[in-house]
């Protein structure tokens, strides 16, 4: 997450929804909120948990500087209708951790100064679905999660094994996550959990003893995702690790898979979920759709490919006719999905007639080829490898390669600087069937 530079840590109000009680009232962009029920706001948290009540005396600070004092009736738990210069209102929390596989540290030099910063902040793991580690919190905070019930959190676990987990992210209070972990059970605070699995770290039988000790706070922990470790050409100097290969990713499908079976037995429910690209790397079919029960991790790549492909099917058997078109695209992504997504253009073009989809697999010179993954594919990539395409009517990429709510790559270029250098237009699409196929509908 990228926050908004400001001058100082006031609730400074950026913006009034339209038809909001705050427009009925006046408050205006560049207002400042002071206090809700005599309560200073430290955070957005604050202010969610202050503004729910049915009545609620509000103090605002006029650009002016003349102080309004507004009392408000209104339905529990709806909002004032504005929003603030800065999403947090004060800094988002630094992570203070080392850990062994951390992304951030194996980034190339020189890049944005914000693609450096490491958040483990339990607001951004509350608003946007970030996972912390719980490692950089003190007492208080954690008394405030559960005071405030932030629901739900994700947390990166990792590991339960306590003197493990000090040494997989190099922090003396990293062992303390299961009390933790325990207490937010007790407060009915529902979790989802993430591990990041190290070949010949955290996997095998250290991974099978953190799903049974996860699993012991279930309904809480609601899900565990299991996703490999991330290794850049960037590593120098730093812990030497392996990376999954097809070998190790079977073995990491046949362990998961057994896990599954003893939890839907002893819980009623797969609990724990392997990531897309372990089943990609062994070109194993995905799971059913059924057994991703609702995809509770599918924004951390847990059946993401599997939901695309229902929802392509889905909509495709809504044509009942084929459709001409007289059309030539490629279809860019990441190296990972290249079957995956020969096999989507393989039904797209049973359906539409003259239709040329050509998949092409973008390698990952500007992170290293070990990186597969479409959404750290960069722009600079895309131009060398398709610079020699001609006679083609667009480029199709899925928007996680651009920053989120941008039109920016990783590498700080534009969709417009790819398509002057090409000559193409670039055409970025969501993760969804119906959007994807709307795509041929339209042109």
């Amino acid at each position: 997450m990228e926050l908004k530079k400001i001058s100082d840590d006031r609730n400074i109000i950026e913006r009034v929804i339209k038809g909001s009680i705050a427009e009925e009232l006046e408050i205006q962009p560049g207002d400042i909120l002071v206090s809700i029920n005599g309560n200073k706001i430290k955070d957005i948290i604050d202010y969610k948990f202050f503004i729910s009540d049915e009545y609620v005396e509000v103090e605002i600070e006029k650009e002016s500087g003349e102080i309004w004092e507004l009392e408000i009736e209104k339905e529990f738990d709806e909002d004032l209708g504005i929003e603030f210069t800065n999403p947090l209102i004060d800094k988002a929390k630094s992570c203070k951790n080392k850990c062994i596989f951390c992304f951030i540290d194996q980034l190339p030099p020189n890049m944005r100064k914000t693609l450096y910063f490491k958040d483990d902040d339990s607001r951004l793991s509350f608003l946007q679905g970030n996972f912390i580690t719980l490692t950089n919190m003190k007492d208080e905070e954690i008394d405030r999660i559960i005071k405030y019930r932030l629901s739900p959190i994700n947390i990166s676990v990792h590991t339960t094994n306590p003197e493990l987990r000090i040494r997989m992210l190099n922090n003396k209070n990293a062992g303390k996550i299961f009390p933790i972990l325990q207490r937010f059970k007790e407060a009915e605070i529902e979790m989802n959990c993430q591990i990041v699995v190290v070949p010949k770290v955290n996997d095998g039988i250290e991974l099978k003893r953190t799903l049974e000790d996860l699993s012991t706070l279930y309904p809480s922990v609601k899900s565990v995702a299991v996703v490999p470790v991330g290794i850049t050409k960037y590593r120098e100097g730093l812990y030497k690790i392996e990376p999954y290969n097809k070998e190790s990713s079977e073995e990491l499908i046949y362990l998961i898979e057994r896990e599954q079976d003893k939890f839907m037995n002893k819980i009623g429910t797969r609990f724990v979920f392997a990531s897309d690209e372990f089943y990609a790397m062994t070109n194993r079919p995905l799971p059913s759709y059924k057994a991703y029960e609702g995809f509770p991790q599918i924004e951390n790549g847990v059946g993401l490919m599997k939901s695309f492909e229902y929802e392509i099917d889905r909509e495709l058997d809504n044509i009942n006719r084929k459709i001409e078109l007289n059309k030539n695209y490629i279809l860019a992504t990441g190296t990972l999905a290249e079957g995956f997504m020969n096999r989507i253009r393989d039904k797209i073009m049973n359906k539409f007639s003259y239709l040329d989809l050509k998949v092409v697999a973008i390698e990952n010179h500007f992170f290293g080829t070990s990186i597969t993954v479409s959404g750290l594919v960069t722009g600079q990539d895309i131009i060398k490898q398709l610079e020699n395409y001609k006679n083609i009517d667009g480029i199709i990429i899925p928007k996680s390669m651009l920053r989120k709510d941008s039109n920016v790559f990783l590498d700080d270029l534009t969709i417009k600087d790819i398509e002057n250098r090409l000559k193409v237009k670039l055409i970025p699409v969501e993760v969804s069937g119906k959007k994807f196929i709307d795509l041929f509908k339209k042109v």
